[in-house]
């Protein structure tokens, strides 16, 4: 295990814990991208930050939660890959062969089966594949883009914003490439069978051939999706997935200045993100990682653990900068019973978060006599007291 590299801050007393923050990029590496996100998925270990929270328009890569929204509704029995959606004239226009921009070529007036639209949007980024989509799922573009800005919600992508299916330039829809890369997660680990329509190298529809847009996927790095996208103003942009030697990455790269500059960055980052790090054991299986104080109890504490070993990805020529936290809500009050989630525990390299893992007690505490009652609540007062100066001297430092 890496004890020796690790160090375990005592547990952070304060009603309320600010996030630690993870905004520059790992010591020696410097992406061009201006927004980056890169995770090793099996830990959910942060290899690459950098202004990870901060919203930009998401094109094309919009279409990755619209393909979010099917495939889920797909999974769940609501719709089948042979269902069957018209082809409006306004899907036609404003993303079929008139509009000039990426599209399946779908005929006007047609029927199209969702799977095919599926391979159009996943494979071609198809826009007119979208909107038919959108408006045979949902009625209307419009009610759908509102499906996925609640979807984001319930993914924790708390500042996204979708106005349409496509990630047509509207002037309202932004994302972040933290967000990007949880949707990209939530698409790989909740639809793999379907998720594989990103990986296809290529796809046919009204007589016209189309490889797929993914320029990753002809090297040999691993990767098996996702989309890449442009906006007037912002840039190029990707978010990928790769497999390769046992681990998982996924990254979310914008604001990047040319089509060949994204390609090459890409895969720059994600080549390093491969050779650079290894995985380190932090915390055995049932490993007690730490305690909780408990107020009112037959304990003044409860033992904290991990559901899981606890493993990070820590870069191999930097191993020992290694910290952590865990990070409760205080006071916890008694009664607390076995196996409830009552913090986190966040290991940080420098300012960088790497991890977040839930914690659960292991004991049960019941409810403790009168008189420990009263002297916890003496303690209660003294420490909360304590505390809150403690809190105003920081603020006004």
């Amino acid at each position: 295990m890496l004890k020796p590299l690790l160090r375990l801050f005592a547990c952070l007393l304060l009603p309320a814990s600010a996030a630690i923050a993870a905004e520059g990029t790992e010591a020696g590496f410097v992406t061009k991208a201006a927004q980056a996100y890169m995770i090793e998925a099996s830990t959910g270990t942060v290899l690459l930050a950098k202004n990870e929270n901060q919203v930009f328009a998401p094109a094309s890569l919009a279409k990755l939660m619209t393909m979010d929204l099917v495939f889920s509704a797909v999974s769940k029995g609501q719709i089948t890959l042979d269902t069957e959606y018209p082809v409006s004239e306004y899907a036609w226009r404003t993303g079929g062969a008139p509009s000039r921009a990426a599209t399946m070529f779908a005929a006007l007036k047609s029927k199209v089966r969702v799977e095919d639209l599926i391979k159009g949007v996943a494979i071609q980024g198809a826009n007119d594949g979208c909107i038919i989509l959108a408006e045979g799922m949902a009625g209307s573009e419009d009610q759908f883009a509102a499906s996925m800005t609640r979807r984001a919600r319930d993914l924790g992508m708390e500042k996204a914003i979708f106005g349409n299916s496509t990630g047509i330039p509207d002037g309202k829809s932004k994302v972040t490439a933290r967000e990007l890369v949880t949707l990209a997660v939530d698409l790989q680990a909740s639809y793999p069978n379907l998720y594989s329509y990103f990986a296809q190298p290529d796809f046919e529809w009204n007589k016209i051939f189309q490889r797929n847009r993914n320029p990753l996927l002809g090297m040999d790095l691993g990767a098996d999706g996702l989309a890449t996208g442009f906006t007037e103003g912002e840039g190029y942009s990707i978010v990928a997935s790769v497999q390769r030697d046992g681990r998982r990455l996924f990254v979310a790269l914008a604001g990047i200045a040319s089509d060949k500059e994204r390609t090459e960055e890409a895969k720059r980052v994600l080549e390093w993100g491969l050779t650079a790090f290894e995985s380190h054991q932090v915390f055995a299986d049932k490993e007690v990682i730490g305690a909780a104080s408990v107020y009112g109890g037959t304990a003044r504490t409860v033992d904290l653990v991990a559901k899981a070993p606890v493993s990070v990805y820590v870069p191999i020529n930097n191993p020992d900068r290694l910290a952590a936290r865990i990070v409760y809500r205080w006071p916890l009050m008694a009664p607390v019973k076995a196996d409830t989630e009552v913090g986190t525990l966040r290991i940080v390299s420098g300012n960088r978060m790497l991890r977040e893992v839930p914690l659960y007690t292991v004991q049960s505490v019941e409810v403790g006599s009168l008189s420990s009652r009263a002297i916890d609540a003496l303690l209660e007062l003294g420490e909360s007291l304590f505390f809150s100066w403690l809190w105003d001297t920081s603020e006004q430092s």
